[in-house]
């Protein structure tokens, strides 16, 4: 999952970005509303960590700018004013949830996970789909009795096709599930990390479709 960080200390914007990054997500980092607003712009992301206090005004003014235009991006409020009349504010400007600082960075995993959940309309926090079992908590699988074990990057394409069963996903697709913006995008990627999958789950388990991507196979294996 691709996650947009907004938050002015860099420090703690690049220790975000690095936590959340070793619990299988994909951060990119800014530091102002105005960078934030363009990078929304672009797009791609799954959702949003934001600060309130930012150097060129509030991060509830961001908030509300999106929920007025339709948004349904989920948001999590990330901030130093944690009373309690600050996070009912932020919860009824259009917040998702609300972690005061200082955090602990699994809490934050944890909430983004389930913030992400309820944004996909899904409870339970293990993903299955034909036989096959994910946790992105542990970024670990299960079909049957066998447990699978993965790298970040394998676990984050598997779980966008698990996602999205029967739907082409295209190379392209896939990379923004791997990369930030800032990184560079190594052209066989993809192709390495399907090939590790099919390894793991048999080969008939993910299906190229030439010229538009890959999705799960009908049988599953």
């Amino acid at each position: 999952m691709r996650l947009l960080i907004v938050e002015d200390d860099p420090v703690l914007s690049d220790g975000i970005a690095v936590g959340l990054g070793l619990s299988g997500f994909t951060a990119d980092a800014v530091g102002t509303l105005a960078d934030a607003r363009a990078a929304l712009e672009a797009g791609g992301f799954a959702g949003v960590v934001l600060d309130i206090m930012l150097p060129d005004g509030s991060g509830l003014d961001l908030l509300a700018e999106l929920r007025a235009a339709g948004s349904k991006l989920p948001v999590l409020l990330l901030t130093a004013r944690d009373r309690v009349r600050d996070r009912v504010q932020g919860l009824d400007a259009g917040a998702d949830d609300y972690l005061g600082k200082p955090f602990d960075l699994d809490e934050l995993a944890a909430r983004l996970r389930a913030m992400l959940r309820r944004q996909e309309g899904r409870a339970a926090a293990v993903i299955e789909w034909n036989g096959l079992r994910l946790d992105p908590a542990t970024q670990t699988g299960r079909i049957g009795p066998r447990e699978l074990r993965f790298s970040r990057r394998e676990f984050a394409i598997l779980q966008a096709l698990v996602e999205h069963p029967g739907r082409i996903l295209s190379k392209t697709q896939l990379e923004e599930r791997l990369y930030g913006w800032q990184e560079d995008v190594e052209s066989n990627t993809v192709e390495v990390h399907i090939h590790h999958l099919r390894a793991k789950l048999g080969r008939d388990f993910i299906d190229t479709v030439r010229g538009a991507g890959y999705r799960l196979a009908e049988g599953g294996s």
